[in-house]
């Protein structure tokens, strides 16, 4: 029902198209979540924020810092286990990281999390948390473990490589511009690619350097002018 489409991506302009969506009627503007994510980037480096300063309280600057997130249905049971595992393996292996891990309230998250990884001195299991906060956190990470979808689009835009803990993900575009990784629960895989990206530094700098495809941060300027323009 809608007259005019703002596409993220020349993929989703594409799809449109098969739905036989008018080309005029489409503009690939970039998705408007990197606007937000820009301008909050920003805004958390100039405001008071307590869970900002909490987390000051526990970040070791001096260590290279993966932040995880993790909470898919897909996962749940066998599959966090082994995500579990592959964080034990990699905080143990590498004392120069510091992993910090926001865990999602869901029992079947907490548990396995509680059971394998608390008390290991590199890893900070930590609850949920607000946007700016998180914004904050991946601004200051090294890299990035997440079955989420929007972090695979906001984190390449903040130069940080991601790994992907899904065997698919709906933004393809991700993995062929090379900003993220699919792992899987794979527990090797996800040690082999984090100890890679830890020790090669050549390969961590191509790979935070790559162009986000998801847009620019201008989405919202593109929409207005477009708007203005009729």
């Amino acid at each position: 029902i809608a007259d005019y489409h703002f596409a993220p991506t020349l993929q989703s302009k594409e799809n449109l198209l098969k739905e036989n969506i008018l080309n005029n009627n489409i503009l690939i503007t970039g998705n408007t979540v990197i606007d937000a994510l820009l301008e909050s980037s920003e805004r958390v480096k100039n405001i008071y924020n307590i869970e900002i300063d909490q987390l000051k309280q526990i970040v070791d600057s001096s260590k290279k810092l993966i932040l995880v997130t993790g909470h898919r249905r897909e996962n749940h049971g066998q599959g966090f286990i082994n995500i579990c595992e592959a964080l034990k393996e990699i905080a143990i292996n590498n004392p120069n990281a510091q992993i910090i891990y926001p865990v999602h309230l869901n029992p079947n998250v907490q548990k396995p999390v509680h059971e394998i990884l608390s008390g290991i001195d590199n890893i900070k299991l930590i609850d949920p948390l607000a946007y700016p906060a998180f914004v904050w956190l991946m601004s200051q990470s090294y890299l990035i473990i997440t079955d989420s979808g929007g972090v695979q689009e906001e984190a390449p835009s903040l130069g940080k490589p991601v790994l992907v803990m899904r065997e698919t993900t709906e933004r393809p575009e991700a993995v062929e511009a090379g900003t993220v990784i699919l792992v899987g629960v794979n527990k090797e895989k996800i040690v082999l690619e984090v100890n890679s990206l830890l020790n090669d530094n050549k390969r961590y700098k191509l790979m935070s350097e790559l162009h986000n495809p998801y847009g620019d941060g201008k989405a919202s300027e593109r929409i207005v002018e477009f708007i203005q323009s009729l």
